[in-house]
């Protein structure tokens, strides 16, 4: 990779600023000043510094978000809030974007990068990664709507979905408390379920991707990096 182009990749301005650290000395490769834009860079096997200081080069981030209620998933947005915007500007250089989308109510485990590989493998029909939600519902869960989701539940547009799990987690008179497992992800689609079978959501909270769950530590608005055992979990 050419220098200029990975020092403007890991933030350090425009290529235009670039090439002035270039042309004052600032920039060594393996301890020698290099002034040339064009010099290509092995980032396995050469060192290189601004300032003094190393430049740890990461073509690829992947973020865990416990994404609050009133954001949306989006990378901009001219009227509401995004959750781009809850991201430390640091991050800027990397052009980072929600994997998949929570609703604006919605709170939970959201997932963000900017690899499109680690995007497709999670959101790609093909893959089949299940989706986890907890869910608030105004209405009783019976033994007949567990088994229309087992089997898949019509929507009001007609579109029948994949087989899902709910299980009931608690339930007080008209009100339940509901666990929700499904491998698609339809615009509004658990919202949609449940009102399928004559209930309402409240209040839903997603809570596991696949093998990777919402880390308990996060608040909302939170988010740390992945690890890179969890992100192989999805790459391998």
């Amino acid at each position: 990779m050419r220098i200029d182009k990975l020092l403007a990749n890991m933030g350090y301005g425009s290529r235009k600023d670039v090439k002035l650290l270039l042309k004052q000395g600032a920039v060594r490769i393996d301890d020698q000043p290099v002034k040339d834009a064009k010099r290509h860079v092995d980032t396995d096997s050469e060192t290189v510094t601004v300032l003094g200081e190393p430049v740890e080069y990461r073509p690829f981030v992947y973020l865990m978000m416990n994404k609050p209620a009133g954001v949306i998933s989006a990378t901009e947005d001219k009227v509401e809030s995004t959750v781009i915007e809850l991201i430390d500007p640091a991050y800027a250089h990397y052009e980072l974007f929600p994997v998949g989308r929570l609703d604006k109510d919605t709170t939970g485990l959201l997932l963000i990068t900017n690899d499109g590989a680690f995007n497709h493998a999670l959101m790609s029909p093909r893959k089949h990664v299940d989706k986890v939600y907890i869910a608030e519902v105004d209405g009783e869960i019976a033994v007949e709507d567990i088994r229309m989701f087992a089997e898949g539940v019509a929507l009001e547009d007609g579109y029948t979905t994949k087989p899902a799990r709910l299980e009931v987690l608690s339930q007080t008179g008209q009100k339940s408390v509901v666990r929700l497992t499904l491998s698609e992800g339809k615009y509004h689609q658990v919202k949609r379920m449940i009102a399928a079978v004559g209930k309402h959501v409240e209040q839903l909270e997603r809570v596991q991707i696949g093998p990777l769950e919402l880390d308990e530590s996060l608040q909302p608005g939170e988010y740390r990096e992945l690890t890179e055992a969890e992100v192989e979990q999805f790459l391998s």
